[in-house]
């Protein structure tokens, strides 16, 4: 079978394909297959600030990581290499269902399959050199095992929904979806400007301000109101 210019299916493989990723759905058997991750940056006026940038002055942009860097909810980690300055963003999940390229706001809407809790773990002093220096994010936030994200629930989510971030119980983000700065569908309507989205592919929101550090042996629970939490346990 041709894809892009890449024939697939028609010769054997040097060596094993890697195995598909999936994420539980809420209430099914069924898995939701993982093809893409995108992340939209500083989509929160607050964690913006407290980053120091001007929430008003920019268009969303996208950042990735790769779909084995997902982490179900419950799992236990170790803590990353390369870092000493480990932080937890609480982000709200889409998951595509329906693939469209340059749509509008309106028809982004049908393209949702349903929502999950979050978690962009962040290699932060990684990204703050990699912002000193002009350089990508790539290894601050698409490391192994980054994207902490709980089951899938299909359908819709009230944008008055409340995201929560806690560590060890004590409460760091707390913040409505509706304060967001880009819409879900204005998100999805500018993502699909630059690339074309596909069934399976995931979008992680942005986070609101409270961002912080996980120690070794903390657990840290991402919930929103009406989903599964996401939560992550560093050794």
């Amino acid at each position: 079978m041709l894809h892009d210019g890449a024939v697939t299916g028609m010769a054997g493989l040097v060596f094993a394909a890697p195995p598909t990723i999936s994420l539980a759905v809420a209430g099914q058997e069924e898995r939701f297959p993982v093809r893409r991750i995108f992340c939209v940056g500083r989509n929160y006026a607050d964690h913006a600030r407290e980053m120091g940038h001007d929430p008003e002055a920019e268009p969303p942009f996208f950042f990735t990581k790769p779909a084995d860097a997902v982490v179900a909810s419950g799992s236990v980690i170790a803590y990353p290499s390369a870092t000493a300055d480990l932080h937890h963003e609480a982000e709200l999940v889409v998951a595509i269902g329906r693939g469209g390229f340059m749509v509008s706001e309106r028809e982004a809407e049908a393209l949702i399959w349903g929502h999950a809790a979050g978690n962009d773990l962040t290699r932060r002093d990684l990204q703050a050199a990699a912002k000193a220096a002009r350089r990508p994010w790539d290894m601050a936030k698409g490391f192994d095992r980054s994207a902490v994200i709980g089951a899938i629930r299909p359908g819709p989510i009230d944008s008055s929904a409340v995201i929560r971030c806690s560590v060890n119980g004590t409460m760091r983000q707390e913040a409505r979806l509706s304060d967001m700065i880009w819409s879900v569908p204005s998100i999805l309507a500018h993502l699909s400007r630059l690339v074309a989205l596909h069934p399976g592919d995931l979008v992680m929101t942005g986070t609101p301000a409270g961002v912080g550090p996980i120690a070794q042996g903390q657990s840290c629970t991402v919930t929103i109101d009406g989903l599964e939490p996401a939560t992550v346990r560093v050794t």
